[in-house]
């Protein structure tokens, strides 16, 4: 399985995306194509210590997208771009999946223009997995299109639904809208129309899923639904709230277990609440992990022909080499013909 990885794109590109490759080809057995700027990164591997059994090669791009750049514009204007030759490879048949934690809107751009859609998708849509105490929960879109019309908003739910049948196993997923209520008459008119069109979906193949019908944003971790259907502006918005509160939330938990734990050590006379303490923090640090970012490694960009992950822009070594893994996971199962079989009428 050969993945090749946008190596300009992060924030702190090309460090994380040097270390992120060495870390998946001594995990498993892959090779890993970087595409980049060619002296930085042969400098950055001679500093990480490649060896001669690391299957990580180099090719050479001289442009780079930035987040300023309008995809539009940078599909027209940076042909060279290491994001543009990255996913040119995969077009090409010399890898089998691309990894980038660049511009998200450009690697949709090169995704629908270079790779092409899956047959019947009209916008293709990144598909993120969140964990929740029920088991993970699939929300599409999470940020490639944020004003779709209502046909692409109910095929974002087909997607994820067709998603976590492949990915997750479950048979029949619970599907849910995303919107400001449950009653009929809350929602705006895109939910509306996309409401009608996915209980329509239902009716023509009830085997396939369980549309239960809008959700609210308290329902999201409430264990309701298995699949979550929004636009990528409200996706977007919800998936970084979600990073924020956890990282805020795990701030403030462990500022007051370290005060707690710090006065009894002085005071000597709490010790049921040192054991208590020393019991939590490795909760703690187990639930930290399950909603880390670089745990997951990446989000698919659902719809395209070929593998195409998308990693956060301030993925570290540890995010990269995940969404390599996860790219890599994906090709070997065919993911992309998977969807396109599941959507068929």
């Amino acid at each position: 399985m050969r993945v090749v990885v946008d190596g300009m794109g992060s924030d702190r590109a090309p460090g994380p995306e040097v270390l992120g490759a060495l870390r998946a080809v001594r995990a498993q057995p892959l090779e890993v194509i970087l595409v980049g700027d060619q002296q930085k990164l042969e400098e950055e591997l001679l500093r990480a210590g490649r060896t001669p059994d690391d299957k990580v090669s180099v090719v050479h791009a001289s442009q780079v997208v930035t987040f300023d750049d309008h995809p539009a514009q940078a599909f027209r204007r940076k042909p060279d771009s290491s994001m543009r030759v990255a996913v040119s490879l995969v077009a090409d048949g010399k890898a089998d999946a691309v990894v980038s934690a660049g511009n998200s809107g450009a690697a949709l751009a090169y995704g629908l223009f270079l790779l092409g859609r899956i047959l019947g998708v009209e916008r293709p849509a990144i598909v993120t997995v969140l964990p929740t105490p029920s088991g993970p929960l699939v929300l599409c879109d999470s940020g490639a299109n944020t004003e779709p019309k209502p046909a692409q908003l109910a095929q974002f739910g087909l997607l994820a639904v067709a998603y976590d049948r492949a990915v997750h196993g479950r048979a029949r997923p619970r599907l849910g809208l995303l919107s400001n209520g449950s009653e009929p008459g809350k929602g705006t008119p895109l939910t509306r129309a996309a409401h009608e069109l996915l209980t329509a979906a239902e009716r023509a193949k009830p085997e396939a899923f369980d549309y239960v019908g809008y959700v609210e944003g308290s329902e999201v971790f409430a264990g309701v639904v298995d699949v979550i259907a929004t636009d990528g502006f409200t996706g977007n918005i919800v998936l970084k709230t979600c990073e924020g509160i956890a990282e805020s939330l795990f701030g403030l938990v462990r500022q007051e277990i370290e005060a707690e734990l710090g006065a009894a050590a002085v005071a000597a006379t709490e010790p049921a609440l040192a054991r208590l303490g020393g019991a939590i923090a490795p909760a703690l640090a187990g639930v930290a992990k399950r909603i880390d970012y670089a745990e997951i490694g990446g989000a698919l960009l659902a719809g395209v022909q070929k593998p195409v992950v998308i990693a956060h822009g301030r993925s570290d070594a540890t995010a990269i080499g995940n969404a390599i893994q996860a790219a890599a996971r994906f090709a070997e199962q065919k993911l992309p013909e998977q969807l396109a079989q599941a959507l068929k009428p």
